[in-house]
């Protein structure tokens, strides 16, 4: 006769999907940031981009555009094209430059990309 085989039927426990409760002070998995944990290194990430690369950078735009504010006639200055003149006339969106004696052409004020010169102290 087979042991294993009995005529009683089988009977089932009852389970739940519930978790176990977790005794107070006790971290919830998923940590102290819960879902967010994710995109914490992705913030770091982004701020130290920030901080290394477009502050500088930033900073750096705004020097010289207050250079090109300040510009006036007489200055020696380089442009995007690798000439070199000087400021014959200053306009609102443009400089005119003379690039050689007789030779002057029209250049756009964001074109400027460095001064040559220090202007000359006033006596």
């Amino acid at each position: 006769m087979n042991v294993l085989a009995s005529s009683a039927p089988a009977t089932t426990a009852a389970t739940t999907t519930q978790p176990a409760p977790t005794p107070e002070g006790q971290a919830q998995p998923g940590g102290i940031f819960g879902s967010m944990g994710g995109f914490l290194p992705l913030i770091i990430i982004f701020g130290l981009f920030y901080f290394i690369l477009l502050r500088p950078q930033q900073r750096k735009e705004k020097e010289r555009q207050r250079m090109i504010a300040e510009l006036r006639a007489g200055r020696k200055v380089s442009f995007a094209g690798g000439l070199i003149g000087t400021i014959v006339e200053a306009r609102e969106q443009t400089f005119l430059i003379e690039l050689c004696q007789g030779t002057t052409v029209e250049v756009a004020r964001g074109a400027i990309t460095a001064v040559l010169d220090e202007p000359e102290a006033t006596k």
